[in-house]
């Protein structure tokens, strides 16, 4: 990246006190911004915070190991903090979270988002923002990191959950399971009510990280901020594994949706919010990193992906990318449910490390059918 005044500044510092002139006069609030260690930072909500990566695809088996899916087995019982730390029953940020399964692309990979968060857990507490499960603000927080590391990108997921994705889903399956009927067209016009709104909060998320890294000290040409959207979990009705008639959808693939309602979600409502987001980060001159299609064949149910079972072992280039419904909660908590779980998080980590690279432009990642996260792939968008 091209000097810029700021890191010049720390230059010249470093300079004066080699020098013996550590008395020249410069104020203290840009002295230190930017000058520890390089590092990327992850913020918003469940997508981004590592929700369901305690999983290596779905598995019918309810005991033990699930057949090696669950990483939380210790041997003898359950321990979801081998997996999400001190976060467990709480923020969910897992150990191979996006931000964390990017690889080497920074000294510090942070990971300042929380599952179930919305943007008022985005904004700074100054500025009427609201503290979450015990923790600050995350546009606060990145204040700190902002102060002891060089923050070269920030990425954001945030609005699902303004939006009310959970509220959705759980419409959507209770349609199916209970009530016999259709999902699709009275959860489109709840959509089509709040994503005006929805949209003008996530485009004052991106001013709140804005405002916070001036504050700190940097220009704009000193770090990035990407903007990405949401995978979908699950697959078109063309696309889905199981008969729409019966019981399988529910009590063997865990994707209790009618084919109408699949088709809604997979080509209308997770576009839909693609798309609008993708008209923020061009409004707010940040980069867009589209995900709608990074899960397409590894969602709950696909044709192209397996259960893992006793004789199909868990695998990236075979088990499914998405988190199922698990109605009976037989395994771990239902707030895992259709999320990216290991191997999708791993996926999305792979996609940002791709975007990393790339300074500039808009952009698109997919997955490569067969392979694992080395094949995600981006195009431009």
């Amino acid at each position: 990246m091209p000097s810029t005044p700021h890191r010049a500044l720390r230059g010249f510092l470093a300079l004066c006190t080699a020098a013996g002139l550590a008395s020249v006069a410069v104020p203290s609030a840009h002295a230190s911004p930017g000058s520890g260690p390089t590092a990327v930072v992850a913020m918003g909500d469940s997508y981004i915070s590592g929700e369901a990566g305690r999983w290596l695809g779905n598995s019918l088996t309810n005991s033990g190991s699930r057949t090696g899916t669950d990483r939380a087995w210790t041997g003898s019982g359950y321990d979801p903090s081998r997996v999400y730390g001190a976060t467990a029953g709480g923020c969910h940020r897992s150990d191979v979270s996006e931000v964390k399964s990017a690889g080497a692309i920074a000294s510090s990979l942070v990971n300042l988002a929380c599952s179930g968060a919305t943007t008022d857990n985005v904004i700074r507490a100054s500025q009427g923002g609201q503290a979450y499960k015990g923790e600050a603000p995350q546009a606060d927080q990145l204040a700190a990191v902002a102060a002891s590391h060089d923050v070269e990108l920030i990425t954001l997921s945030i609005g699902g959950n303004d939006l009310g994705f959970a509220d959705i889903i759980a419409t959507c399956a209770k349609d199916y399971i209970v009530w016999y009927s259709y999902c699709h067209d009275d959860q489109q016009d709840e959509v089509d009510a709040k994503i005006d709104g929805v949209m003008a909060d996530v485009g004052r998320s991106v001013d709140e990280i804005r405002a916070v890294m001036t504050g700190a000290g940097y220009s704009a040409s000193d770090y990035r901020i990407v903007l990405q959207s949401y995978p979908s979990p699950i697959p078109r009705a063309s696309e889905n594994r199981y008969s729409e008639s019966g019981w399988t959808r529910t009590n063997t693939g865990g994707c209790p949706f009618w084919n109408a309602d699949a088709d809604w979600a997979r080509d209308s409502l997770v576009p839909q919010l693609a798309n609008r987001l993708k008209g923020v980060a061009a409004a707010k001159g940040v980069q867009f990193l589209d995900l709608r299609d990074a899960l397409q064949g590894r969602e709950v149910c696909a044709k192209a992906s397996k259960q893992v079972t006793s004789t199909v072992p868990a695998s990236a280039t075979t088990s499914e990318w998405a988190r199922w419904i698990d109605s009976q909660s037989t395994q771990g908590l239902v707030q895992e449910s259709m999320h990216p779980n290991a191997y999708g998080q791993q996926a999305l980590g792979r996609c940002l490390a791709l975007v990393h690279a790339r300074p500039t432009g808009n952009h698109s990642c997919r997955n490569t059918a067969g392979s694992g996260a080395s094949g995600m792939y981006l195009t431009a968008g």
